[in-house]
């Protein structure tokens, strides 16, 4: 089978989240341990890090592994969903996982599939692991697909745990409350394994002290480790100076602009501060700096506040739940902006409603869908966005979206409210 064959093969055999929502999910490890232990467990041949979170755990997962990168490691990274490409989730410094190893990979263990009946995650997490196992890496930053508890990466045991913050999305499957969901991916706190938090909440912090201590992980939360100044947007670059223990002032250059990369940034820095103050890896602040910069170049980060162009301004970001379209849309307000154009998709099982009202009235909205079985029509869209006073029509597709919008007075072009929309931008 060709790559195409086989990825379409998995597609349309094995449930998959991105398309199907909840039926997709699978709870439970079961399925993943024994698919691990059939190919000879190979999460247990390289040290790993686990990331989880609402928000920013894509971008932290990125900074994280592009700094270990600079500090002269091998570095798998395993990140979801993909924007582009399959091989985006399955990294070794920054290199895609290759098309001949996928149908390799797939031709020698497919009758794991009949087998176990893995969902779509399952069979990439094991992938994923495996292909870390063959390339020798040092470290993997492994990033949790829902939640943290039953996710399938949750069987690997980590040198260190990290959590960005908490905030509604999934409530369908990880729970209606703060505390609820904050439990979830909690799970991912392992005994004596050092869990950094990235955001201190006040309606879920006792969750994840709790959780520390009754598996006696050691607790940080980041504003104890790391202090963030001077922070100023230069053209597509984010710059602002950390205040660590370990090294004093860092200067940190970003190459992503988004202010709510500060969160992010200060919990990655907090992260490598706590890692190397209980020496279970040593990083200096030259690998913390360069990393930091070179994140784009070392691991391809996209959807973050991705600058498109700058005449008119467009920026595409992934941001899809409440918590993140509010941070990019703070943004937004920080610019001087005349006429802006929002280009809006959604996924149905999201909290549509709650997201909508944070959307300024006196925007020009582009109302569209992806090419995906969960996405919300665009008519459908269109009428529960009236219904908060949002005004605009409706386009077959984001693509065509955007060349309306330019043919407009439009200064400012923003891109979001899916994944799957952002992922079918024209390159």
């Amino acid at each position: 089978m060709t790559y195409e064959e086989v990825v379409n093969f998995l597609y349309a055999q094995l449930p998959v989240f991105h398309r199907e929502g909840k039926k997709a999910f699978k709870p439970g490890l079961g399925n993943i341990q024994e698919l691990v232990a059939k190919i000879g467990n190979p999460q247990q041949h390289f040290k790993s890090l686990h990331i989880a979170g609402t928000n920013g755990k894509g971008s932290s997962s990125h900074f994280m592994a592009s700094i270990l990168q600079e500090a002269g490691f091998r570095v798998g990274l395993y990140t979801s969903p993909h924007l582009k490409s399959f091989t985006e989730r399955i990294k070794v410094n920054g290199q895609e996982v290759s098309h001949d190893w996928v149908v390799d990979f797939f031709t020698k263990h497919r009758a794991l599939i009949a087998e176990i009946k893995p969902s779509f995650f399952e069979w990439t997490v094991l992938m994923a692991f495996a292909f870390f196992k063959e390339q020798g890496v040092d470290y993997a930053v492994i990033e949790t697909g829902l939640g943290g508890r039953l996710d399938s990466t949750n069987i690997i045991e980590p040198i260190a745990t990290y959590i960005t913050n908490i905030g509604y999305d999934h409530q369908d499957i990880l729970g209606e409350t703060l505390p609820e969901i904050a439990t979830e991916k909690a799970g991912i706190i392992k005994g004596q394994i050092p869990i950094l938090i990235s955001e201190r909440q006040d309606e879920v912090e006792e969750v994840f002290k709790s959780t520390a201590q009754a598996c006696d992980a050691f607790l940080n939360f980041a504003d104890e480790l790391v202090q963030i100044s001077a922070v100023e947007k230069k053209g597509i670059e984010l710059h602002l100076v950390a205040k660590t223990e370990l090294w004093g002032d860092l200067k940190i250059e970003s190459p992503y602009a988004g202010t709510y990369q500060v969160q992010n940034l200060r919990g990655v820095i907090a992260w490598c501060t706590q890692l190397s103050k209980r020496r279970v890896l040593q990083l200096s602040a030259q690998a913390i700096q360069h990393g930091i910069k070179l994140t784009r170049q070392n691991t391809s980060l996209h959807g973050r506040w991705e600058v498109i162009d700058q005449d008119p301004w467009v920026v595409a970001d992934t941001a899809h739940n409440a918590a993140g379209i509010s941070e990019v849309l703070g943004q937004v307000i920080q610019m001087e902006i005349h006429q802006l154009h929002i280009i809006l998709g959604m996924v149905s099982d999201k909290d549509v409603d709650r997201v909508l009202g944070l959307f300024p009235k006196d925007a020009q909205y582009y109302f569209t869908q992806a090419s995906n079985p969960r996405a919300l029509s665009a008519g459908e869209l269109q009428a529960k966005a009236n219904v908060y006073g949002l005004r605009g029509d409706i386009f077959a597709n984001v693509n065509i979206a955007l060349a309306s919008a330019r043919e407009t007075q439009a200064d400012f072009i923003l891109i979001t409210g899916s994944t799957y929309m952002v992922a079918e931008l024209a390159e």
